[in-house]
């Protein structure tokens, strides 16, 4: 979205940001945030960045080391499509503030040095990765862990499992055969519009979509896919892609999950 910061100065001024949210990842993998004020975003925030607590950070450090120093990369920022308030995302690498050094345990510098490694060995300059990120919708997500008894239960109204229960208004079937769920149109697809909903919200946030459709299972299985790109953008676009289809998903009463075997 921008290439350097005086365009992400330019424009919390011109279109009135009121947050930045700064997003960085934990050691397996989970995106996490915080919010400052836009205003207090200045020329020097971009060399100086924010110190954060990483020994409250899975796999991160210890109490008598916790100070993490948060450096952002402004190529990678986009408006959050469902704050109230105007809210300029932006990813932020991890750096050691004692020694000015990268923090080996960013998953971001892990990937980054990567990609040099890769540069060194002279088999190739780039390499590019397309995730297949498919998840699935569910209408209902229930779990419980005691200490006398566990269980998970997931639903959807599309499920092939459905056919004989009682629905409000009646069941009109129309559920998605079990391995029958490749390119069906509606009433079979009843995930159509929502789909739609989230493609809008990724192509806003800068994702270039190829394609979107219903997948093969049954009970609400969906795939997107988006262009491919190098290893660190690659995995900033998987993170940006989850937060959209969760958050989507949620607006519409729905949970979407990305576990690889939800059923």
């Amino acid at each position: 979205m921008f290439k350097d910061s005086s365009e992400v100065l330019k424009f919390i001024k011109d279109e009135d940001v009121k947050f930045l949210d700064i997003r960085f990842t934990d050691l397996p993998g989970v995106q996490q945030h915080f919010n400052i004020p836009a205003s207090t975003v200045d020329e020097d925030f971009f060399t100086v960045g924010q110190l954060f607590d990483g020994s409250s950070i899975r796999g991160f450090a210890n109490i008598h080391e916790s100070d993490m120093q948060l450096i952002p990369d402004v190529t990678t920022a986009y408006l959050d499509p469902f704050r109230d308030a105007k809210t300029l995302i932006m990813v932020f690498d991890i750096y050691n503030p004692r020694t000015g050094e990268i923090y080996h345990k960013d998953p971001r510098q892990v990937a980054k040095k990567a990609e040099k490694f890769l540069a060194s060995t002279g088999i190739a300059d780039t390499a590019y990765f397309a995730p297949e990120a498919e998840f699935y919708i569910f209408d209902d997500v229930r779990y419980e862990v005691k200490q006398n008894s566990s269980f998970y239960s997931v639903d959807s109204s599309e499920g092939a499992w459905n056919t004989g229960r009682e629905e409000e208004g009646g069941n009109l079937g129309n559920k998605t055969p079990y391995k029958g769920g490749y390119f069906p149109v509606s009433p079979v697809d009843k995930t159509a519009d929502l789909r739609d909903d989230i493609s809008l919200r990724l192509i806003e946030s800068g994702l270039e979509l190829e394609r979107a459709h219903h997948e093969v299972g049954t009970g609400g299985q969906q795939e997107i896919n988006y262009k491919f790109d190098t290893m660190v953008h690659a995995a900033d676009d998987i993170l940006k892609f989850k937060y959209i289809v969760k958050n989507v998903a949620e607006q519409w009463g729905k949970v979407a999950t990305f576990m690889p075997k939800p059923l």
